[in-house]
């Protein structure tokens, strides 16, 4: 009786930790993806606010700087959409961020605008391509790609790469190309700006009764200093070696002045993830040093964490292992671990774990694969995961990736799972 007692105290007592970290997670989801923060990028210094929020969380759980501050700067480029933007199809006002997206490279651009209008496989038709170009004088090209149905890859590449060219050849003399399309939108950033603006355009219209339409965007390209986020733990063991957690802040922020993508999945919930663990660890030190990264600008092109291997402020060949979290916010259908198949002795430590307590429905492995931070890390000889969650809600670079919707519904079993691998990790 007094075993069952103790038995039931101590899954009760694991139930609560559990809801207490899961109500800690988040919170910090929900913080980072407010509308105070703008979307964490570089409109309105939501990347500085992210910054320094995640600094005070460092400070607060009790992590060291490795230097003399958490912070480590670095200069970028990036292209940005401050002010009010406005796109008319005739007399219909389209909503930014459900109707459209901007291409990140686009120019400024005002006016009302005649309408040109192309189908996908007219683009592979020279004689149209050539004539379109001669009378796009100052008009706006509208390229219907909803029934293009390329014969092969050669075909829909060519397709592409001349649509490429109308978007974003100085020489061609379009004041600015609609890409109508029936697919999800998705937006990103850059680092460049164009000669003219572009747009992707997915609400259902009737595209023959177009004339007219009228655009109003400002954009700027502008010089930038975010900073990489790091601290860490001293091993209680081996302090000159070091286990890694890695997430990045940043996301996508402001397409005008009023639609922010809040990024609540991306990345909010891997920067959850990493200071959960960090909690977790500044009270039950690792056998290794453990070193946490909150990175800036992966959305751009993995900045931050090319910045950190560039300058490094530990050795890379001192770190066991690293891992990298990102989309940490589902898991329905378990975890993928890109470089699983890579580093094949920890992966299947990971999964053994994961099959002898159950805290996820699967752990899938896949390849090498340069789409995240990780990469950068794994170029100089880095033992190294990019873990993301599977299943769930599809929301992505969208203004739907919003902290109400995000369930974390494993989010707990997740952040268990990797405090066991760290723990074990040899």
């Amino acid at each position: 009786m007094y075993r069952l007692l103790l038995l039931s105290f101590l899954v009760l007592q694991g139930l609560a930790l559990m809801a207490q970290e899961n109500g800690y997670a988040r919170e910090i989801v929900k913080t980072l993806s407010s509308e105070a923060f703008k979307g964490r990028a570089y409109v309105g210094d939501g990347n500085k606010k992210a910054a320094e929020y995640i600094k005070n969380q460092f400070q607060s759980i009790g992590l060291k700087p490795i230097e003399e501050s958490f912070a480590q700067p670095f200069d970028l480029k990036v292209n940005t959409f401050p002010s009010n933007m406005s796109l008319k199809i005739d007399s219909l006002e389209l909503v930014p961020g459900q109707d459209y997206i901007i291409d990140p490279y686009s120019s400024s651009l005002k006016g009302n605008y005649q309408v040109l209008q192309l189908k996908m496989k007219d683009l592979l038709n020279e004689d149209i391509l050539k004539k379109t170009i001669n009378t796009g004088l100052g008009k706006v090209l509208l390229v219907d790609v909803t029934k293009f149905n390329p014969k092969d890859k050669k075909e829909e590449q060519l397709a592409g790469e001349l649509l490429n060219v109308l978007k974003y050849n100085p020489q061609v003399p379009l004041a600015a190309v609609i890409v109508y399309t029936n697919k999800k939108l998705t937006w990103s950033t850059a680092n460049m700006q164009a000669a003219k603006p572009s747009f992707i355009l997915n609400k259902e219209l009737d595209l023959s009764q177009i004339k007219t339409v009228d655009i109003q965007v400002s954009a700027r390209l502008i010089n930038y200093t975010s900073e990489n986020i790091v601290g860490y733990i001293e091993g209680s063991v081996q302090s000159d070696s070091f286990l890694v957690a890695m997430a990045h802040y940043d996301h996508l922020g402001l397409m005008g002045a009023d639609t922010y993508f809040p990024g609540a999945n991306d990345n909010a919930s891997g920067i959850a993830m990493l200071l959960t663990l960090a909690r977790h660890f500044q009270k039950y030190p690792p056998k290794y040093s453990m070193v946490f990264i909150a990175t800036g600008a992966e959305e751009i092109g993995l900045l931050g964490a090319r910045h950190f291997v560039e300058h490094p402020l530990i050795q890379l060949d001192k770190i066991k292992f690293l891992v990298n979290f990102d989309l940490a916010g589902t898991g329905d259908e378990g975890i993928k671990v890109v470089n699983g198949s890579v580093h094949q002795k920890p992966f299947n430590e990971l999964r053994q774990i994961n099959d002898r307590l159950h805290y996820l429905p699967s752990v899938q492995k896949r390849g090498e694969a340069c789409n995240s931070d990780h990469c950068l890390f794994h170029q100089k000889g880095v033992p190294c995961f990019y873990i993301y969650t599977l299943g769930g809600i599809k929301a992505y670079h969208d203004i739907y990736d919003r902290n109400e919707t995000l369930p974390l519904s494993y989010f707990d079993n997740y952040s268990q799972l990797m405090i066991d691998f760290f723990t074990q990790f040899e």
